[in-house]
């Protein structure tokens, strides 16, 4: 396939595709091709989306893509992860396929999102601090709340010592 030219997103300095451009291309150049998507898991029981997309041109599977999303582990991910999964699948199913790959199969929204789930040095850092003030202040509400944002985000070292504070009590 030929160097295809589609709008980029910039983040942090490398160009990324955006699914919907990628679909736009898509459905422009190959207007009688297929994106099929379907649910790999139990979606309602779990909170868990597993999508796989499939890029059907010709009657042929020519790429396929799959994603995972786990509900409420993003900001978009409380309210809309199956659709967020959906889309992701999409993406990289057309990415694989060769549309909109010159920097990476990532979609501009993938590479978002797993920007905004890094958890810096710092931020666990000034959790475990504000989870010692929080038992020093017996204010055992709050320090509950820190402790489901560490599991939320599975950060061990703060839940380890949500464990060691209470026992402490």
């Amino acid at each position: 396939m030929a160097k295809i030219d589609l709008k980029t997103t910039n983040i942090k300095g490398k160009e990324y595709v955006e699914v919907n451009t990628r679909i736009a291309y898509f459905r422009e150049n190959y207007p009688d091709g297929t994106i099929l998507t379907e649910a790999v898991n139990d979606l309602a029981a779990s909170g868990l989306a597993i999508f796989k997309a499939s890029i059907i041109v010709n009657d042929k599977i020519r790429a396929t893509g799959f994603a995972y999303e786990k509900a409420g582990s993003t900001f978009i991910n409380k309210t809309s992860h199956i659709e967020n999964c959906e889309t992701s699948a999409i993406g990289r199913a057309l990415g694989i396929f060769g549309i909109g790959i010159d920097g990476s199969v990532a979609s501009a929204e993938e590479v978002q999102n797993a920007i905004a789930n890094q958890i810096t040095k710092e931020t666990i850092l000034a959790k475990l601090d504000e989870l010692q003030k929080c038992y020093a202040s017996k204010d055992f509400i709050e320090a509950d709340k820190i402790k489901d944002w560490a599991e939320a985000n599975d950060i061990g070292q703060v839940y380890d010592r949500h464990v060691q504070l209470f026992a402490q009590k």
